[in-house]
């Protein structure tokens, strides 16, 4: 293990076209948080894309990566122009994070960082802290679920996400909950403010997770976004004794989906949201739903990766 007070990172200088590419190869090496140094050019030929770690991964392991995600994106080796590693200080990798990380939008939501300033009332503003341990929930997984959850959630309905992570979609459901019941307001200014925070408490919103500092950075999360109160987390898993929920939410790889599906299936009342799939594991997901008699769901796909909404029928 390092220096807790410096880090290590892999700075990747490839074509715009396949920086995608390489930070889904950092997020599979496990990195704290990845940025891309476009150097303040725009239409450049070539830019940097930058993986932070606890502990530096191997060239071997690193280059067998970047090898797999080009490829998952179709495209060759050719593409990476240069390979850098260093020791970075922790005030320095805070400093980049507040220099190079913008809002980014995803589908009717906008992550954005505690300090950014976001005018933009058309959609729901998620603001998440970067710290040592965790992403930005930028990852095309979370973008989404994200979407699933525009296109398929509604207001007023239960929610579980298992594997929350940094808390990023039970917020997000919480979010559109909240908007929905001030839009609710405004149309019946008669509705006491004690009220409406009765009806949004009321709403039963669930987050778990096996990690306990995700827990605890969900929680701080979901604080800073105003609903800290509305979503209820903790530490672990689902299991036979876990209630029914309208909505769940499985952002988690498939050798940890495959043997949770039977009771994902069951604990879902009217959609199922999975991702963290491979696309080249779509045969594998498709093949255990149907198996399990499940015929009406939708895959989408972002980069290398899909998701998988499932529509049941709700159990009265």
């Amino acid at each position: 293990m390092n220096d807790p007070s410096s880090w290590y990172s892999i700075s990747v200088t490839v074509a715009p076209e396949a920086s995608e590419a390489v930070e889904s190869a950092f997020n599979s090496l496990d990195s704290l948080g990845t940025e891309i140094n476009h150097l303040q050019k725009k239409n450049t030929e070539s830019v940097t894309v930058v993986g932070y770690f606890n502990d530096l991964p191997d060239e071997e392991t690193v280059a067998d990566e970047l090898q797999y995600a080009l490829r998952s994106y179709g495209m060759s080796n050719e593409s990476i122009l240069q390979i850098e590693r260093q020791t970075v200080e922790n005030a320095d990798w805070l400093a980049e994070w507040k220099k190079h990380w913008k809002p980014t939008d995803i589908a009717g939501f906008v992550i954005a960082p505690s300090w950014f300033e976001v005018n933009d009332d058309a959609k729901i503003v998620i603001r998440i802290e970067p710290n040592m341990a965790f992403g930005t929930g930028t990852h095309e997984t979370t973008r989404l679920c994200l979407s699933a959850i525009e296109e398929f959630y509604t207001p007023g309905d239960s929610f579980l996400d298992v594997g929350t992570g940094t808390g990023i979609l039970a917020i997000a459901a919480a979010k559109i909950n909240f908007k929905f019941e001030i839009s609710n307001l405004k149309q019946s200014p008669q509705i006491p403010d004690a009220s409406l925070k009765s009806q949004i408490s009321n709403l039963k919103l669930l987050g778990c997770d096996t990690d306990v500092d995700s827990i605890t950075i969900a929680r701080e999360n979901a604080q800073m976004n105003g609903v800290g109160d509305e979503i209820e987390f903790f530490v672990g898993s689902i299991d036979e004794t876990t209630p029914v929920f309208d909505f769940v939410c499985a952002n988690l790889t498939l050798d940890v989906i495959a043997p949770l599906l039977p009771l994902l299936l069951k604990k879902a009342n009217k959609t199922l949201v999975m991702s963290g799939i491979l696309a080249e594991q779509e045969g594998e997901i498709v093949n255990s739903l149907t198996s399990s008699g499940v015929t009406d769901f939708q895959i989408a796909r972002d980069g290398e990766w899909i998701s998988v909404v499932v529509s049941l029928r709700p159990r009265l």
